[in-house]
């Protein structure tokens, strides 16, 4: 009899195990469990799962008693010793799908490390009877048979190899009925441990009178004496030695090392290591808080007692980090574990530098530019609860904490915390709030510009409120001047005023640092024939081509198709292309022959490629390698430049011109957060915003540092429009690469949805990029009011009508994806 999670087993009794597998599964499946596993199963543990001939690593969600009332297929097998996700795990889950209408499968799929979802690789089997005379076959048959009979067994990705060609069925069907061979379903566990070899001195030679002794009657060669001599030393430095840097630190090779092997000197052993370097774990928190950061953190404290969700608003440069810190190492001690959130990954890489001077090895930083043996590594050692500190993006929201006490939310307003595709489309916020509750832990949302549904809901005493109005240090915040580009004579879009240059080139006398922001990536956004009005067009999507300098391309920023740059234009011949409007590349060329003696250094999607691209550029500039950055909003988002003076945004109107009913909302939080950037050490800093509509209320907020009456204004407009957070938005995108076809579909959704949420729909209508990758899509936007317990509800019936519609054999192929609470 076993036992776990008050869950009885008995041998005798039958059991059934709903299983969740990763894909995109309407429902989880039931299947039974074999008498002889019933003992080694458990809620969280991953089975072996035969779905349509197939098989799949499921996650185990519940263990019930009542025969489901149909067959069902056994279970092949138990994967792991003990469960790999917890049950607070699993109700985050089934949450998510809920939530955000979409599958646990998917969920799962997403939650998951890639080497725990196993699917099942194809293995060929020789059939024995089938003998060694292959003059029936053909060359292709003949050369796969040949390697069965040698080898007994080809995984599919073999065979490829032999044929050197990736379709394959063909010539494995043709094996197959012709008997000779036969085809094996094997799941492949892809994880594997990392080996490493130690140099260890054998026993012998423990005893100091021993090693003295070997010493000095050494008779060997000389290379071997400075092997020896040259581990004792690595031993006493560091303990464990490992061989590449024996043979490093000696200049000797492997084979002047095994000679000292085969003497019993020294031996050779291989040991699993961690994939990620640990760095010693320790605690040294001495923040000095000034008055201000002290109320604010007593006052969050003191919130936590009332309340499990604190709102800090802190203006940019208030030390809103130290607040955290020091609540960090109160719940380390308490021997909680703490989720700390951040929106971009490139945000991680200098924030991981500050809390490591705290708290050294105790805290881990997880992200998906991790390879999947490291993030498996990771995953464990926080499901052991090795791991009580974990610096993230939105994905480590998913990581499975055993005993978790805080989550700290960073710049909760970021766009970058919703996912977009694929499926689960949440908002790490939103469901960090949710997750947190599991474990009753305490959830700190902080931000210089909050989004206005939390500061909505921190008014509404949702949440604790807790303002921090004054930089740390009592520096003032950056002094802000609108420039009139409409006054600059200049024949196009002015791409860096007169008055912005000089305030570059006077920061740059001072030996400070400068940020120019601009929000497009690339050299030119679009161009067009001067002649005819011709703008060069994805073939695959409806928009338009960015011309980037580094490919020398035409680049579409939604499927990634690349294009050759025009010559002539294909429609009426002409070569008389002009250039419209600038991106980053075309700053940073500018900026190179403005400041021929000055570094500039660019940092957009292009330019930071690669695991530590982002932490590289980073820590260039905050050693002055570098004198200007150039970037899209990835310079806006919380970085700490001591020596930055001045930041400048380009075009304010670019910011300010979307069609979105957050548009002031995201124009304000960009432009005061990047100008936060500017003078957050001794002095006040300077921002030079660049405009045609220079009247827009937003950028005299902006110049305020006016925070309130953005939010005073948003919430009488979206009171008045019904949006957020007065209403619950679901956004449904139908797909189908025939116009008519998913025209047709939008309107036969929107009269089934009208029949029970008539006053709540808007549309159908083609979105502003209406076709994407040779789909064509449709938008249905569904403003729900938020009612107690009405949820899940109006998300069944929007769920119900889509496969009423899906079900007609018109619209069996359109694809409709749900977006609940999109950005």
């Amino acid at each position: 009899m076993t036992t776990n999670d008050n869950i009885l087993f008995e041998p005798a009794a039958r059991l059934w195990a709903d299983v969740i597998l990763p894909l995109a599964l309407p429902q989880t499946y039931t299947y039974a469990i074999p008498e002889h596993l019933a003992h080694k199963i458990y809620p969280g543990c991953r089975a072996e799962a035969e779905l349509k001939n197939k098989k799949y690593a499921g996650v185990v969600k519940a263990i019930v008693d009542k025969d489901p009332g149909y067959p069902t297929k056994p279970i092949h097998n138990i994967l792991d010793d003990e469960p790999i996700v917890y049950p607070q795990q699993l109700q985050l889950w089934q949450w998510m799908a809920q939530y955000y209408m979409c599958s646990e499968g998917e969920v799962m799929a997403a939650a998951l490390p890639a080497h725990f979802k196993l699917s099942s690789e194809t293995v060929l089997l020789y059939n024995e009877e089938a003998g060694d005379d292959f003059a029936h076959l053909n060359d292709e048959e003949f050369l796969v048979a040949e390697a069965l009979l040698i080898k007994k067994e080809l995984r599919l990705s073999e065979v490829q190899q032999i044929l050197d060609v990736n379709h394959v069925y063909p010539v494995i069907k043709k094996l197959i009925e012709k008997n000779v061979c036969i085809v094996w379903e094997n799941l492949a566990e892809k994880y594997k441990a990392k080996k490493e070899n130690f140099v260890v001195l054998l026993p012998a030679y423990r005893n100091d009178d021993a090693l003295s002794q070997l010493l000095n009657d050494w008779k060997g060669a000389p290379k071997q004496m400075e092997l020896l001599l040259a581990y004792l030393y690595l031993e006493k430095q560091q303990g464990d030695v490992l061989q590449t840097e024996l043979l490093k630190k000696s200049g000797a090779t492997a084979a002047q090392l095994k000679g000292l092997a085969d003497k019993q000197i020294v031996r050779i052993e291989k040991r699993s290591v961690d994939r990620i370097k640990a760095i010693p774990g320790y605690m040294d928190v001495d923040v000095e808080f000034s008055e201000a950061q002290q109320q604010a953190s007593d006052a969050v404290a003191a919130s936590f007692e009332q309340k499990n969700v604190c709102l800090l608003h802190g203006v940019t440069g208030s030390g809103k980090t130290q607040v955290y810190i020091k609540l960090m190492e109160r719940y380390f001690k308490e021997g909680k574990q703490v989720l700390y959130l951040l929106p971009e990954i490139a945000l991680t890489a200098q924030i991981i530098r500050r809390l490591q001077k705290y708290f050294g090895g105790n805290i881990a930083i997880y992200h998906s530019k991790f390879n999947d043996n490291e993030r498996i590594e990771l995953w464990n050692k926080i499901r052991t609860g090795e791991v009580k500190m974990v610096l993230g993006a939105r994905s480590a929201l998913f990581l499975p904490f055993k005993n978790l006490g805080l989550i700290i939310v960073d710049e909760e307003h970021d766009a970058s915390f919703k996912q977009q595709e694929p499926a689960p489309r949440y908002h790490a916020r939103d469901a960090a709030i949710y997750y947190a509750s599991l474990f009753n832990a305490k959830v700190l949302l902080g931000s210089a510009t909050p989004s206005v549904e939390s500061y909505f809901n921190a008014k509404q005493n949702k949440y604790a409120l807790v303002e921090l109005q004054e930089r740390y240090g009592g520096l003032l915040l950056p002094a802000i001047d609108i420039i009139n580009v409409r006054q600059v004579a200049q024949q196009g879009k002015v791409m860096i005023s007169p008055q912005l240059q000089e305030a570059v080139q006077t920061a740059l006398d001072a030996d400070k640092q400068v940020i120019l922001f601009q929000n497009r990536r690339g050299y030119n956004p679009y161009l067009i024939c001067g002649t005819c009005g011709f703008i060069p067009q994805c073939e695959h999507c409806a928009v338009s081509l960015t011309l980037h300098k580094y490919s020398n391309k035409l680049h579409c920023h939604y499927c990634a198709s690349q294009y050759p740059k025009l010559v002539t234009c294909p429609a009426c011949g002409s070569n008389n292309w002009l250039e419209k409007n600038f991106g980053t590349e075309k700053i940073e060329e500018h900026l190179d022959e403005v400041f021929p003696k000055h570094k500039i250094a660019r940092m957009d999607v292009d330019s930071v490629r690669g695991k530590k691209a982002h932490d590289t550029l980073i820590q260039q500039f905050e050693q002055h390698r570098f004198d200007i950055l150039v970037g899209t909003q990835m310079v806006v988002k919380g970085l700490d430049f001591d020596k930055v003076s001045l930041v400048g945004v380009l075009d304010a109107d670019g910011l300010l011109s979307f069609a979105d009913f957050r548009v002031n909302e995201r124009a304000f939080q960009l432009m005061e957060q990047v100008s936060g950037r500017a003078g957050r050490k001794k002095e006040q800093g300077k921002v030079l915003i660049q405009a045609t509509n220079v009247k827009h209320p937003v950028l005299q907020w902006v110049q305020q540092h006016d925070y309130s009456s953005l939010y005073t204004n948003e919430i009488i407009s979206r009171k008045e429009f019904f949006y957020p957070p007065f209403s619950r938005i679901v956004v449904l995108t139908l797909k189908h690469k025939d116009k008519t076809i998913v025209n047709n579909a939008a309107d036969k959704l929107t009269a089934l949805l009208k029949q029970d949420l008539k006053d709540y729909i808007v549309g159908p209508a083609a979105p502003v990029i209406s076709r994407i990758r040779n789909q064509y899509l449709m938008e249905i936007m569904i403003k729900l009011p938020k009612e107690r317990g009405m949820d899940m509800t109006y998300k069944r019936i929007i769920r119900n009508h889509i496969n009423l519609m899906t079900g007609e054999k018109p619209y069996k192929s359109v694809h409709v994806i749900a977006d609940v609470d999109p950005i």
